[in-house]
């Protein structure tokens, strides 16, 4: 998403990130952090005007001296222009997938209807604590891929105490690895609070899941009416979406909308014609 908004219910925050959201912008919290990381970590701010600009100050001053802005969706760059007060111009250049990596089913695969991956780093955002309690209680078994966040291991912690013996925890794995999860469960979800894409989701609707997202962000953008969307506060709505996706056939159309739309290739081909069209006016 955008620097300095932020779309997360504080509920779903760490500790320290809830507490500087009770008391500070989305932006001032952004400039909180970059310092924290400067002396903390020895981060070098590359530009010192920064210091004196503040974070939103000189995402304005980006934008207003950029000859185009790439954002990944149309309602990314509406957000953006929205809470920053500016019009630029701008070229929607989305997100992709690795097809050399992650290639097309050549023929429907045997699923497993009761495997549910989430794949993606374990935090309040992502809201995988949602899933598990939505999942309690069901045949369904969860696998969650990824590593928790440093400043989130209270909320992972929480996960697992919550966790059935229907919920696996797996630590994050290579791509390739990843490619043998999404070929076998039948559905992917990720209900979070808030999301620009979801690249695993991208990932897992090409390798056949069905798809399980959030309403919240860009995704209707991405995934039209091919996802079932489900509300992140509500562990009905997620439960529900996914016994409505794994009882569902594979959406053939959003696979074949992904590889035509959403491939690194076709994304690094719409960003040559930006540069090109931009330097030509030089």
């Amino acid at each position: 998403m955008p620097p300095g908004i932020s779309f997360t219910p504080n509920r779903a925050r760490g500790g320290l990130a809830r507490l500087l959201f009770r008391f500070f912008s989305a932006g001032q919290v952004e400039y909180i952090k970059v310092l924290a990381r400067r002396i903390k970590n020895g981060e070098r701010i590359v530009s010192p005007d920064y210091l004196w600009r503040g974070h939103r100050g000189s995402l304005r001053y980006v934008a207003a001296h950029a000859a185009r802005l790439l954002p990944n969706s149309q309602s990314e760059y509406n957000r953006l222009a929205a809470a920053y007060r500016f019009q630029c111009p701008y070229t929607v250049v989305p997100n992709g997938i690795d097809a050399a990596l992650f290639k097309r089913p050549v023929a429907p695969t045997k699923r497993d209807e009761q495997l549910v991956l989430c794949v993606g780093r374990i935090e309040g955002r992502k809201n995988q604590l949602n899933i598990i309690r939505a999942l309690q209680g069901t045949p369904f078994r969860l696998y969650i891929i990824g590593s928790p966040s440093a400043n989130q291991l209270g909320y992972y912690e929480e996960c697992k105490k919550q966790a059935g013996p229907n919920v696996r925890f797996i630590n994050a794995v290579n791509q390739r690895e990843l490619i043998q999860y999404y070929t076998t469960a039948k559905v992917h979800i990720l209900p979070s609070w808030f999301e620009t894409t979801g690249l695993s989701t991208l990932e897992a609707a090409a390798m056949g899941c069905n798809i399980v997202i959030t309403d919240k962000g860009d995704t209707r953008e991405y995934f039209e009416d091919y996802a079932w969307y489900c509300e992140p506060d509500s562990p009905e709505s997620v439960r529900a979406a996914i016994e409505q996706a794994a009882a569902a056939p594979v959406r053939e159309a959003l696979i074949e909308k992904i590889y035509t739309q959403y491939t690194w290739e076709v994304v690094a081909g719409k960003t040559k014609q930006v540069y090109t069209e931009v330097l030509s006016k030089q």
